[in-house]
């Protein structure tokens, strides 16, 4: 019997080719891809619009639905979408659908909720599980309506449109809690069980870093700029800015202790650059004042080390929409050579004050300790005015994370005065109501007052009755 072998050869070598073609063909169809910000147990803003980004193949149809709302587009030439859903107002244990003509993606135990940027140098980074007191936190932390991304540490040269490594969202429970930030846990505790709104916290910060690459570009001209402006800014911010958000905490300054009002220059641009490319007008920004650190001094003129720096620090919260942490009250003399303080317990609940007087309704709430409002010369004697003075001043002193108690009868301390000649001398104050008057026997004529202007201002007991310390100061610009 004759039989066309080579036709039949040709036939199977044809169907192999049109096979291997079409296996190509379906390979080269890329699945829809996410931002990494976009996984399970991921936390949206809350009466925000739900925006939704990724790439897919050029020209594929994208569907995206959440808590039955749902909204559609096609990507770009370049494999790029980008869609709204509306705002929503709560939710919990959501699923986020994704669906495109190749693929679909769901994300799952999805909430609605406030996010909170957490951002700065090591104090922010310092995990909870080396902090005073934490084992039991740490253990009592079952707390699913708290949830953190963290990103790694990552520079970059341009604006990133996502982050290069960052991920996965995490619930906040025994077994994750004791990474997370830990000035940003205890914030996030604290709004989170006193309002009942589920909290994420964006996790975004690096170890011995300057403001400067924190910067956006956006943010203005720096003075005296140094290293790499921006370049962290561009990999660990940048991917964020089309993510609705609540605020921002920041808790940084160590590395340009030696400044003063550059400082405060920095601070305006940093936070103006991220509020524009943010887009969400003057959003809260809280951020941290350095903590006592080294030796005190003996020197009643103070002005070494961090004192300009916390200054600059103040003069920030002239800026729209701001709040300070004081904390020169939480480390021990005996730790005061540790760069990193372990009670960020305070820290965090300090922070938390502003949030919550500001932002959640507690408009009662005194949410920061007495700061210097202005002076009035009296004779031979200073009166100090303060802004935040609560129901009074009082002297008093804290001891780990327990309370402040009033410690009546006592002297305040690290307060000085001079004449116009410039010499300072430890005075005397006396506490009249939200006032201070001081003097002392060698001053006959007073021009200026400083607190707790140095490093280390330990032993600095000026509360108002909240418990809640005095931000060092001085009434001069000597």
């Amino acid at each position: 019997m004759k039989t066309n072998a080579p036709k039949l050869r040709r036939h199977r070598l044809n169907l192999l080719l049109c096979v291997s073609a079409m296996v190509t063909a379906s390979s080269a169809m890329a699945d829809v891809r996410l931002p990494k910000i976009f996984t399970d147990n991921m936390l949206l803003q809350r009466d925000a619009p739900v925006r939704v980004w990724g790439w897919a193949d050029a020209g594929e149809a994208v569907s995206v639905a959440l808590a039955g709302k749902a909204a559609a587009t096609k990507a770009d030439d370049k494999g790029q979408w980008a869609l709204e859903l509306p705002a929503i107002k709560s939710g919990e244990n959501l699923e986020l659908a994704v669906v495109t003509g190749n693929s679909d993606l769901t994300l799952k135990n999805v909430v609605i909720g406030d996010i909170w940027i957490c951002s700065g140098q090591s104090n922010m980074e310092m995990a909870l599980g080396g902090c005073l007191g934490a084992a039991e936190d740490i253990k009592a932390a079952d707390l699913p309506k708290i949830r953190r991304i963290k990103f790694n540490h990552v520079k970059s040269g341009q604006p990133e449109p996502d982050a290069p490594t960052a991920g996965p969202w995490q619930v906040c429970s025994p077994q994750t809690a004791g990474g997370f930030t830990a000035a940003g846990f205890y914030f996030a505790r604290e709004i989170q069980q006193q309002t009942g709104v589920p909290i994420g916290i964006v996790d975004t910060n690096w170890g011995g870093t300057r403001i400067e690459p924190w910067v956006a570009p956006t943010g203005g001209t720096l003075p005296a700029a140094r290293g790499e402006t921006g370049s962290m800014y561009h990999a660990m911010i940048h991917p964020l800015v089309r993510f609705p958000i609540k605020g921002a905490l920041w808790y940084q300054g160590e590395s340009n202790g030696t400044e003063g009002d550059s400082y405060f220059d920095k601070m305006q641009a940093l936070i103006g650059g991220w509020r524009k490319q943010w887009g969400q007008g003057d959003f809260p920004f809280y951020f941290v004042q350095l903590a006592n650190f080294q030796a005190p001094s003996v020197d009643p003129a103070g002005g070494n080390g961090w004192a300009k720096l916390r200054e600059a620090q103040t003069k920030s919260l002239t800026l729209p929409n701001t709040g300070m942490a004081v904390i020169i009250d939480t480390v021990p003399l005996a730790q005061s050579g540790n760069i990193h303080p372990k009670n960020k317990y305070d820290v965090g609940t300090r922070l938390a004050r502003w949030a919550l007087g500001r932002d959640y309704g507690q408009k009662d709430l005194v949410v920061s300790g007495p700061l210097f409002k202005a002076l009035k010369i009296e004779g031979g004697k200073a009166r100090v005015e303060f802004d935040h003075a609560g129901s009074g001043l009082m002297l008093g002193k804290k001891d780990g994370r327990t309370p402040t108690v009033e410690t009546k009868g006592e002297k305040l301390n690290r307060i000085a005065i001079a004449g116009t000649d410039k010499k300072w001398f430890w005075a005397e104050a006396v506490i009249e109501n939200n006032t201070l008057v001081v003097s002392s026997p060698d001053v006959k004529e007073p021009v200026a007052v400083r607190y707790a202007f140095e490093m280390n201002p330990d032993g600095a007991n000026l509360y108002n009755r909240a418990g809640l310390p005095a931000s060092p100061f001085r009434t001069d610009a000597w």
